[in-house]
């Protein structure tokens, strides 16, 4: 008699067969100690989620006036119903954990629908006190949450580097140019996030370089990679020879060895926020929402700049007064520097900085062109004669640009943006070029953060061109509190 299984093999070869321990593939075991850390790591993330909202609620309810039993039991019904929605919007997800911004906005998120919920529920059963929760606990706990999950992951960058722990080990497999700039990239902005212990090269052979990890050609080779090598994900680096039913095919080969495969998107300047999956019939969709240069979102980011501006100027008035004086001193000229730079659409504006240079600067710079160190067309010299000895040291800690805060008050900046370019530069713009004009120039952005005047030309457009697209609200909060780092400690300013 025919077993319904010996049918299926004859008649589909590709079903996958699981009668009896013959027909199965050999079981790869992997020993992964990345997967083990981050389980207990967001463990740790849950303790510390639940004991700033049991201790917010709690001091909350204490100061409640006439607190009574039911007014304590809704506002545990509040911490609980907090607790729960963190988990459902996957706060401490491993994709989402570690780096980015999606793990702040998340917490945000959850946060604000937990306010509006509880706003509901006490609008239709009354006996506390809304007020005190929505300006005191809510906001108090989002900060608290938020300072927690930064603080975690510094702890998580300390421990990748003097520990070696990161919260997922990975083999990067595909080309050798995908290979290289996946590495490269994860290298760089990844944080403890990933670290790459191997990679496997869908090619006959393995290039030249070298590499402080396992390389090995063929696709063939990537289950005993991943064992030795204890990885607990693999990231495919662009398309693969076989396409995507190689992509597949690995999913199968890795499945018993619950190893996650990462697909790198080759819409590499298309962030998270603007990609959506819809499955439809088994067949899965990716939507890219267009990139949004004006509606809702650019009304809150321009309120967020004139309320931070005006914040900003207040309090660093004191600030203002005393660098204009250690600028009238230090050499003859204006204590302020105007210069006209091309902001939205293309319109120029001037914006302001304290004086640096000596007040002839414009006139000595043919002199100096031959020395040029900038990337491109930016002029840029480590030692430029024309900076004054005040100047070098505002430079430095970015304090010269403090006046650009002017500029955003004004309407013609941003706080976060690219960078505003000179009339110079647009000339030679090209056509993809053209759309870091698409939105308004910022005293902070990407390329403040990544190494300013370091970086390469091509690499700060990328980062430009990347923040036009893709910006939101939490990135820019992201920035600006990078940007502080910066100044604090300089890295590219001169």
């Amino acid at each position: 008699m025919t077993d319904i299984n010996d049918s299926f093999d004859a008649t589909s070869r590709w079903w996958p067969v699981r009668r009896n321990s013959q027909a199965r593939t050999a079981k790869t075991t992997v020993h992964a100690p990345a997967r083990e850390w981050r389980r207990r790591f967001t463990w740790k993330l849950a303790a510390t989620d639940l004991s700033i909202i049991v201790v917010v609620c709690s001091a909350g309810a204490l100061a409640l006036p006439g607190r009574t039993p039911e007014t304590m039991i809704k506002v545990v019904d509040v911490a609980i119903f907090w607790m729960i929605l963190l988990a459902l919007y996957r706060t401490r997800s491993p994709q989402r954990i570690g780096a980015g911004a999606m793990e702040y906005k998340r917490v945000v998120d959850a946060t604000v629908v937990t306010a509006g919920w509880t706003a509901m529920a006490l609008v239709l059963t009354g006996s506390l006190d809304a007020r005190w929760m929505f300006v005191v606990v809510f906001p108090v706990g989002l900060a608290a949450l938020l300072s927690a999950r930064w603080l975690w992951r510094r702890w998580l960058t300390r421990q990748s580097s003097v520990s070696g722990h990161f919260l997922s080990r990975v083999v990067v497999v595909g080309r050798s140019s995908d290979i290289h700039y996946v590495t490269e990239r994860l290298s760089q902005h990844s944080g403890a996030a990933y670290k790459v212990v191997g990679a496997v090269y869908d090619e006959d052979v393995v290039p030249g370089h070298g590499a402080p990890y396992p390389q090995r050609a063929g696709l063939q080779t990537l289950e005993n990679v991943v064992a030795s090598t204890g990885a607990d994900a693999v990231i495919v680096a662009g398309s693969l020879r076989d396409g995507s039913e190689a992509v597949k095919n690995l999913g199968w080969r890795l499945e018993e060895s619950r190893t996650q495969i990462i697909l790198v998107s080759s819409l590499t300047n298309v962030a998270g926020p603007r990609i959506r999956m819809r499955p439809v019939e088994g067949l899965p969709l990716m939507h890219v929402d267009l990139p949004n240069f004006d509606g809702g979102h650019h009304v809150v980011k321009r309120m967020m700049d004139i309320l931070l501006s005006t914040v900003a100027l207040l309090v660093l008035l004191p600030v203002f007064a005393a660098l204009a004086i250690i600028v009238k001193k230090d050499s003859p000229g204006p204590v302020f520097f105007a210069q006209q730079r091309v902001g939205r659409s293309g319109e120029p504006f001037k914006m302001y900085k304290f004086r640096s240079m000596v007040v002839d600067a414009e006139a000595r710079l043919e002199a100096l062109k031959d020395q040029n160190e900038g990337h491109g067309h930016l002029f840029k010299l480590k030692n430029d004669p024309r900076v004054t000895h005040v100047g070098r040291w505002m430079r430095k800690y970015s304090l010269d640009e403090l006046p650009q805060l002017l500029n955003v008050l004004k309407g013609d900046m941003s706080l976060v943006g690219p960078r505003p370019p000179l009339a110079s530069e647009v000339a030679q713009y090209e056509r993809e070029t053209v759309r870091r004009l698409y939105i308004k120039p910022g005293v902070t952005g990407l390329w403040q953060t990544r190494g300013r005047n370091d970086l390469p030309m091509d690499e700060s457009i990328r980062l430009d061109l990347y923040y036009v697209e893709n910006w939101s609200v939490t990135g820019d909060i992201m920035i600006m509190w990078r940007t502080v780092k910066v100044m604090i400690k300089p890295e590219g300013a001169y």
